[in-house]
């Protein structure tokens, strides 16, 4: 009834498993049929956000299984659970949306309350949405007992009329049948081939971008997040991490050890080399925050700036996430970057080596055109930049990927909400030139801080994506493209200036300056400041209610408790 080594001694494990006043404890064991030894053994959870709302999610169990095999074939006990998730193609354009970023944060705390409530000694973590790779990645962090993130892989591209689509495709096919440009059998068929397998959406959307996240910020083994779902190489990705957690047990490495400001900076650079997601921008600070780093929107801009960018990935180039793969993977985009010196190579890993080691072998694929080299690349700065300017106080973000200009200039127009906005463009509403405003979709606002791609896709499917810009302190689709500005803050619901426009008002943006300003005076804006009345939020009850009172601003991760710098213990060491 006692361990049978040292390891257990020294393992949060040991507080229900080990000594006759457990006894209890372990008779539950036995009722799931496990042996004396496998109770002895280290407990390694295996959490996985598997659920039927989404492709993404559809493959994620039967993953879960390889790994478990791996946990057992080296000597620890796999306990595997189910999390939440929210999917943000199915929440899109709707009230579902608010869900979508607060899921990130039920994700990370109820990981954490299994975790805790069951003292396991380790964390094998399986999400393939865009909410859920960061919350499990932030649940690892919280924790801080070895961990390994694996994502379920992306979908395969559909094929329409003869070319690869994706479901990008479809959001945009929507604006073109709006104005006739497409027929009601097109659409129809369109929706039925664009996503043919199970994964996440398969170009360089927030899924995709946090997936190379997970491999340049150490957390996940190399190559793994980039094969798709279908593949069956993901099940001996699987069962190696499964073998590889219980080393990082008896080597006490953990994710603290692996997430550093540099590691961070490594993730960033990666967003930026691939014309990723600006989500990143809310997510990387929040990962960061479970660390207690302060890393925020202005940190990570700052990488991104000095970034080239270089990988050709839809949605503004050419290439899905089964092409990088299958061409190198994400260990080719940092292996360049690398050589070139824009990343930190002596950032620990979970292979139990340091970056450069892990990348010592990957030879430059000269046969390709995915992936440029770092020091010729589509970009000289990355593919999402930051903004700062009497607009945006606090900072905003916009992906420049595929941009034909990095400016624009235009007179507002400000809708409160989404719908507003999405009714004017489906209505063609607006002009060439106008820079259309949403505002009230901040973290607190919304609440939830919803993304804009029905809106954004609908004004590229009209065939004006490129003639009008949108700002909001709400949030952007990784699949969104032209001249889109989100996380604008402070938001509108606590006085911040976008809350402050008015139609008409001239608004410039300067993505190559870094900029976002009105040519309002400060006179100005602090005499409607004094005037202005914040929206009461309708979310008066239930959990997007408790999300608007915790959450906070888009700066720093919107983050819903005070981090690991307010830490006393980490689980970890219990």
């Amino acid at each position: 009834m006692d361990a049978r080594t040292d390891l257990k001694s020294r393992l949060p494990s040991r507080h229900v498993t080990e000594g006759p006043e457990r006894a209890p404890h372990r008779s539950y064991y036995y009722a799931m049929g496990l042996t004396k030894q496998q109770i002895h053994q280290p407990f390694v959870g295996v959490a996985s956000c598997w659920n039927e709302a989404a492709p993404c999610n559809i493959a994620l169990m039967r993953q879960a299984q390889a790994v478990k095999k791996g946990v057992a074939a080296n000597g620890g006990t796999p306990r595997e659970f189910c999390t939440i998730t929210v999917t943000d193609g199915i929440a899109m354009g709707h009230e579902g949306m608010k869900s979508s970023l607060p899921s990130r944060e039920v994700i990370a705390d109820s990981v954490e309350l299994t975790i805790r409530g069951h003292a396991y000694d380790a964390l094998v973590g399986l999400a393939g949405c865009d909410k859920s790779l960061p919350g499990m990645m932030m649940a690892m962090c919280r924790l801080n007992v070895p961990s390994i993130f694996i994502y379920g892989g992306s979908i395969l591209p559909g094929t329409f009329k003869g070319q690869p689509v994706t479901v990008q495709d479809v959001f945009e096919a929507v604006g073109r049948h709006s104005v006739g440009d497409l027929s009601d059998g097109d659409l129809d068929e369109l929706e039925q081939v664009a996503c043919p397998s199970a994964g996440a959406c398969g170009a360089q959307f927030t899924a995709n971008t946090m997936a190379t996240v997970s491999e340049a910020i150490g957390l996940a083994l190399p190559y793994s997040a980039g094969a798709p779902a279908p593949y069956e190489i993901r099940d001996r990705f699987c069962m190696t991490a499964g073998e590889q957690i219980v080393e990082l047990i008896r080597r006490n490495i953990r994710p603290r050890d692996i997430v550093t400001r540099e590691a961070l900076e490594n993730a960033a650079a990666a967003v930026a080399a691939t014309g990723g997601s600006t989500n990143a921008a809310l997510h990387l600070p929040a990962i960061a925050h479970e660390c207690g780093i302060a890393f925020d929107l202005f940190d990570v801009s700052d990488v991104f700036k000095r970034t080239p960018y270089i990988a050709d990935l839809k949605p503004g180039g050419r290439y899905v996430a089964k092409d990088l793969f299958e061409v190198g993977g994400i260990p080719l985009i940092l292996k360049t970057l690398l050589d070139h010196g824009f990343l930190h190579g002596d950032c620990m890993t979970v292979t139990g080596r340091t970056m450069a080691q892990n990348l010592a072998n990957v030879a430059w694929n000269k046969a390709q055109d995915v992936v440029r080299p770092a020091n010729r690349p589509l970009l000289a700065t990355g593919g999402v930049v930051g903004l700062k300017g009497n607009l945006a106080p606090e900072g905003a973000i916009v992906k420049i990927a595929g941009l034909e200009s990095l400016t624009f200039t235009g007179p507002a127009r400000c809708f409160d909400g989404e719908e507003a906005c999405f009714e004017a463009v489906k209505k063609r509403r607006y002009k060439d030139g106008d820079v259309l405003v949403i505002r009230q979709e901040g973290p607190q606002g919304g609440p939830g801080m919803r993304e804009m791609l029905a809106t954004t896709a609908a004004l590229y499917g009209q065939g004006t994506g490129g003639k009008v810009a949108l700002i909001t302190d709400g949030r952007f689709s990784g699949a969104t493209r032209g001249f889109c500005v989100g996380h604008v803050g402070p938001e509108a619901a606590v006085g911040g200036p976008i809350g402050l426009l008015r139609d008409g008002d001239i608004i410039e943006i300067d993505a190559e300056a870094g900029t976002l300003n009105v040519k309002l005076s400060k006179a100005e804006l602090d005499a409607r400041r004094a005037a202005f009345k914040p929206k009461r939020t309708t979310a008066t009850s239930g959990y997007l209610w408790k999300y608007a009172q915790q959450v906070g601003s888009a700066r720093t991760g919107a983050v819903t408790h005070p981090g690991a710098v307010a830490e006393k213990k980490c689980y970890a060491d219990v």
